[in-house]
């Protein structure tokens, strides 16, 4: 499975809250090599959060969601909110060059409805919130798969997306 490309997302958790997350959404390297670049992006690169420091390594807990391949929703727009479904779906939504990506786990985490789930990725896009209503929004869905470490350096469980990280 390490060898085949895939989609990634790295999610850093320091002390229970968000301190990273970076990655790649669609299978363009292998696992391996996505796993080891997003990790490392999560850590030093992500902007909204300072570098990681060695001294807070025994605080965070690290969580890899494995992607599958987006596939676009090509549907008149009115009916899109029907094509996804919270708990099991993650958006990709893209207008000329503008790019926002949430993954499966964050409408659960937020409680949000389809149309807020829309609406917040158009908006991490940096674009209007109802632009996915748009005919020139290109919008895809995805699944994944969590992985997460149940402590910092702890047991790597599976976890099920209704689940609390």
């Amino acid at each position: 499975m390490f060898k085949e490309n895939r989609g990634v997302f790295v999610t850093l958790h320091k002390n229970g809250d968000l301190f990273g997350c970076i990655g790649r959404p669609y299978p363009d390297q292998t696992l391996e090599d996505a796993v080891k670049q997003s990790a490392l992006g999560a850590a030093f690169n992500d902007p909204r959060f300072p570098p990681l420091k060695e001294s807070d390594l025994g605080n965070v807990t690290i969580e890899v969601t494995i992607l599958t391949k987006p596939q676009e929703i090509n549907e008149d727009s009115k009916d899109i909110e029907d094509k996804v479904k919270i708990g099991e779906d993650g958006l990709i939504i893209e207008k000329g060059n503008k790019k926002g990506l949430l993954l499966p786990q964050v409408p659960v985490e937020q409680g949000w409805s389809e149309v807020e789930f829309l609406s917040n990725t158009c908006t991490k896009a940096g674009i209007k919130p109802d632009a996915w209503l748009d005919e020139d929004v290109e919008i895809y869905k995805f699944q994944g798969s969590i992985f997460t470490e149940k402590t910092p350096n702890g047991e790597i469980v599976e976890r099920n997306i209704d689940e609390s990280s």
